[in-house]
């Protein structure tokens, strides 16, 4: 079965690990624990199911922090910091509607780096909630290699914050990416702007979908770090999806920085409305020719409700 290679963030410079592995962090192996005897009338409690959704939580003083953080500045030193080689054939600028809910989400890796991914704003009760790629968030199979200072800017194009920017309050990705590295896919919580008013009020939010069968055609979006864009401008490819290695795949040739990004069914041009079915997660090479995503079921729902109630 060939490997996948997960979508290379702009500041990674260690060679594509294949996903679902963790090279380069603590092997997985054995681990010492403590043994606690129990009586032999006595019966074990039996263990509590390990909740799917794991959260991280960032401070008021951390979020305050991320948004004096995240300058124009900043913003754009990061993108000439890394060029991942030319725009494919395969991606081209989206022309059309202003996709108000599709923006850059900045970030400080576990490494230390400054780097950014691509994420949705989308409909929720807390009418707060983004989706985006659990790499986005941690390193898989590394519960502590977790990422800080993250910002939403929706709409982000050429250098123009035209709704602002949101801090990130709360992160959650699936326990099964926290500790094995399965199912890429994470959603966050993010706090009101500066002026009181939250996300979907001031961006509107994306319809999302589990349980959906693969096929059908898919626009998947993303701020790839290829040339001449260098993630000032949004990407998009067109395609249909297909079943692949137990996720699926839609031919695209976006590479880092477009990790998180939408993947939509039932898309109109004209509106820029379409349904969230998945988000950027891997490539098939190094130099791609497709972009692969999750099957979002039970559990990617269960992190989509949980960052609702955040």
């Amino acid at each position: 079965m060939p490997e996948k290679t997960p979508v290379r963030k702009p500041s990674d410079s260690a060679p594509l690990r294949p996903r679902g592995r963790t090279a380069g962090l603590v092997a997985a192996g054995t681990a010492l624990s403590l043994a606690v005897p129990v009586a032999a009338y006595a019966a074990a409690a039996p263990a509590a199911p390990a909740d799917p959704a794991s959260a991280l939580t960032y401070t008021p003083a951390e979020r305050a922090d991320a948004l004096a953080y995240w300058t124009p500045a900043r913003i754009k030193s990061v993108g000439r910091s890394v060029d991942l080689g030319p725009t494919g054939p395969r991606a081209h600028p989206w022309r059309g509607s202003a996709l108000k809910t599709v923006g850059r989400l900045f970030f400080v890796n576990s490494r230390g780096a400054d780097t950014w991914c691509t994420a949705t704003a989308v409909t929720g009760s807390n009418r707060s909630a983004v989706m985006t790629a659990a790499h986005c968030v941690r390193r898989g199979s590394s519960p502590y290699n977790t990422n800080s200072t993250m910002v939403f800017v929706p709409g982000y194009s050429k250098g123009v914050q035209p709704y602002g920017a949101f801090a990130v309050r709360t992160a959650v990705t699936p326990r099964s990416w926290e500790t094995d590295s399965v199912n890429d896919m994470a959603a966050l919580a993010v706090d009101a702007r500066v002026d009181g008013r939250r996300l979907t009020d001031v961006v509107g939010g994306q319809a999302v979908a589990f349980g959906r069968p693969v096929g059908g055609s898919v626009s998947s979006f993303g701020y790839s770090a290829t040339r001449p864009q260098l993630g000032e401008e949004l990407l998009r490819c067109v395609g249909t999806a297909k079943a692949k290695d137990g996720a699926q795949a839609v031919p695209c040739d976006m590479t880092g920085g477009a990790s998180g990004g939408p993947w939509f069914a039932d898309f109109d041009v004209r509106t820029g409305r379409g349904v969230l079915i998945s988000v950027n997660s891997a490539l098939d090479a190094l130099t791609p020719t497709e972009m692969q995503g999750e099957v979002w079921g039970a559990t990617a729902r269960q992190v989509y409700e949980r960052a609702q109630r955040a």
